[in-house]
């Protein structure tokens, strides 16, 4: 089994190898990819020492999966270029997702979508993954028609300048290597990514347009708010979800407690409820503080919480790997 990793030296990209590892993936040739100035770098894998090489390089190497994370220039231009030699390509960039010829999965909800035509697919923003898991067997069980989101996001979902920043603003009050345009230590920024002609960020397009593809419900109604917090270990999100029929919180907790991947962290009285500290490194979606809302018929509110980096990125992506293994698209 032949693996790229593109981007293998990055933030997420070094998790990925991580995951891979944990998972036991049957890798047996690892390719890892990085820029042309790591080309000829050693990096450890499974006790063993591979060299990096250039996305070039990699394409000619013919691989099985090659599993995506150095930015949607990069994955425009080099995706296409592995499908074509017959790698199946899990993108976890932008650049794929709302392709109208590209699966957009989590696999929990809808990995059986994916067939043998489909060599690129798409891996979803982190915050729209942790959502999703939590939110589908939901709207399985009552159908969804509103949500309002406010995301609190971790630092590591900008990337390794944005942790050194934070880091350096934490020991030293200031930072010379500006991620963003203020002070992110002691600080809430209300903007991820950049500002759009509506007034939205991307990051909380993202949240719409992706949570209306993977539900296949292109119309339903969304809207977000995400906040750039002071926090390393993962992303928190506060959920007021309407649904269609009556809900019963009840039926609700047993409907969490037996959904795959889900982690129903939900008792107040004992101060227990999902933080990023308790998510950090796990692969899990923690989910927690559920209360009906009282301001409006058929309406909850949960409080969601998983670590960006793993299911939100890596973990995801390697479940999508494994997910083609098992339905026998890619050869072990």
């Amino acid at each position: 089994m032949r693996v790229a990793v593109v981007g293998a030296t990055g933030l997420v990209g070094t998790v990925m190898l991580k995951v891979l590892a944990e998972r036991g993936f049957p890798v047996t040739e690892l390719i890892p990819v990085a820029s042309e100035k790591s080309a000829g770098k050693k990096i450890q894998y499974a006790g063993k020492e591979w060299e990096v090489c250039t996305v070039k390089e990699a394409v000619s190497h013919k691989p099985d999966i090659a599993i995506f994370s150095a930015g949607a220039t990069t994955s425009l231009e080099w995706a296409p270029a592995f499908a074509r030699e017959g790698t199946f390509v899990i993108d976890n960039s932008s650049a794929w997702r709302m392709h109208p010829d590209t699966k957009l999965v989590v696999p929990e909800i809808n990995a059986s979508e994916i067939t043998a035509e489909d060599k690129i697919i798409a891996n979803p923003n982190c915050s729209t993954i942790q959502m999703v898991v939590a939110l589908a067997p939901l709207h399985k069980a009552y159908g969804i028609s509103r949500l309002v989101i406010s995301t609190y996001q971790s630092v590591t979902g900008t990337g390794a300048k944005a942790v050194q920043q934070f880091e350096d603003e934490r020991a030293h009050g200031k930072s010379e290597n500006m991620a963003y345009q203020y002070a992110i230590d002691k600080n809430c920024i209300p903007q991820c990514d950049v500002f759009l002609d509506n007034g939205y960020t991307k990051e909380e397009m993202k949240l719409v347009n992706e949570t209306r593809k993977i539900f296949s419900a292109p119309y339903l109604r969304i809207t977000a708010t995400a906040v750039r917090v002071p926090v390393v270990g993962g992303h928190s999100e506060s959920v007021n979800v309407e649904f269609i029929k009556p809900i019963d919180l009840t039926e609700v907790r047993n409907l969490l407690t037996a959904a795959e991947g889900v982690t129903l962290l939900d008792n107040p009285e004992k101060f227990e409820y999902p933080m990023p500290r308790f998510a950090h490194d796990k692969d899990d979606v923690f989910v927690g503080r559920l209360r009906i809302d009282e301001s409006n018929p058929n309406t909850m509110n949960m409080w969601i919480v998983s670590d960006n980096l793993r299911k939100g990125a890596a973990t995801n992506a390697v479940q999508i790997a494994e997910y083609l293994l098992k339905a026998g698209l890619v050869a072990r």
